[in-house]
């Protein structure tokens, strides 16, 4: 089964969470939501027609990068190299140097990973650490300003002279949920050891068992909405129901019926960045993640325009609300053709 955009249900979901990032790259760690909307206000009436990909624009008001050092440990193992003289500034954009559609640094590595995978037929870790280590110290690989704690982490660890596979920390941050869709897209949402490799996989750099969990249960929703090959096609409002009933079942160590139920009259905005925070920590960013795809369940350009809007980490919830929507709605065709990823993506085989 293949959609509209030739490809199967799987990469369709793995592109979902691919578009919600580079909709959200612009305003990525915007906490001020009125700054926001005085800096973009063209997402407020965004629409996949109009295209909400946007370019990064500088100042971001919100930068906290003049706040943010990190030494490299030699020059061998130094992945800032022409960015860090941006590090110590106010308001540079996290993204400065990104195109529209453009992803940031960890969709790329999922994008990395997922071919890699769909290469090779299976998953492998230490490949993928060879690969991880080969493209982070590669000149020009990404264009990104911002590098995340765990990367720092692992190649200061790496200089150190430990062996790639014991590099990686205790992160509590969303984004180690970032590989989860690509994982399921390469290998196949019946792979039978899926869970076992999602959970292995995100341990290389994210050891915090609550990420570990949540990366899990991602990988179940993910299974249990994508459709198998025999089942009949479902109409959009039963793709809808069928998202929010695994998202409750899968999803109940992190959220509840009974809580969206109590916050049913606040709106996107008042939820994510009042009543639940809109920073990368796990323990809110993920039910955050999950109520925003309950929410918007069936129509995914305006789920990821939501995420966006909601501003933090809305790159990194991304993940798990571009992926959710894109699993059980088709997304935007406009949508993915201005994807700078899609052709890889929907090319790898």
């Amino acid at each position: 089964m293949t959609s509209e955009s030739g490809v199967d249900p799987a990469t369709q979901a793995f592109l979902g969470s691919l578009v919600a990032d580079a909709v959200a790259m612009p305003v990525h760690w915007y906490y001020d939501q009125a700054a926001l909307d005085r800096d973009y206000p063209e997402l407020a009436a965004a629409t996949a027609s109009d295209s909400p990909y946007l370019p990064p624009r500088s100042p971001h008001s919100g930068s906290i990068l003049w706040r943010s050092h990190w030494t490299p440990p030699s020059k061998k193992f130094d992945i800032l190299r022409e960015q860090a003289q941006y590090w110590g500034q106010r308001g540079i954009h996290y993204h400065q140097f990104l195109a529209p559609g453009e992803n940031t640094l960890n969709f790329r590595l999922a994008a990395e990973l997922f071919d890699q995978v769909r290469r090779h037929r299976d998953y492998d870790a230490e490949r993928w650490l060879d690969r991880y280590v080969a493209v982070m110290l590669e000149p020009g690989w990404h264009r990104d300003t911002y590098v995340e704690e765990y990367h720092r982490h692992f190649f200061t660890n790496l200089a150190a002279g430990r062996k790639p596979i014991n590099c990686g920390v205790t992160d509590v941050h969303i984004g180690g949920l970032v590989p989860v869709p690509a994982l399921v897209a390469a290998l196949g949402p019946r792979h039978p050891q899926l869970r076992e490799i999602v959970r292995q996989h995100v341990n290389l750099t994210h050891k915090d068992p609550d990420v570990l969990d949540a990366a899990d249960t991602l990988a179940q929703i993910l299974g249990e909405v994508l459709p198998r090959p025999e089942a009949p096609a479902r109409s959009p409002a039963e793709a809808a129901a069928a998202l929010r009933t695994a998202i409750l079942e899968h999803g109940r160590d992190w959220i509840s019926a009974a809580k969206l139920a109590a916050w049913k009259d606040l709106d996107d905005r008042r939820l994510v960045g009042g009543t639940l925070s809109s920073a990368c920590y796990i323990d809110e960013a993920f039910p955050a993640a999950l109520a925003l795809a309950y929410r918007h369940a069936g129509d995914v350009t305006a789920g990821v325009v939501a995420n966006a809007r909601c501003g933090g980490d809305n790159c990194h919830r991304g993940a798990v609300v571009g992926s959710l929507l894109a699993a059980s709605t088709p997304v935007s065709p406009a949508l993915l053709a201005r994807l700078e990823a899609f052709a890889r993506v929907a090319g790898s085989r």
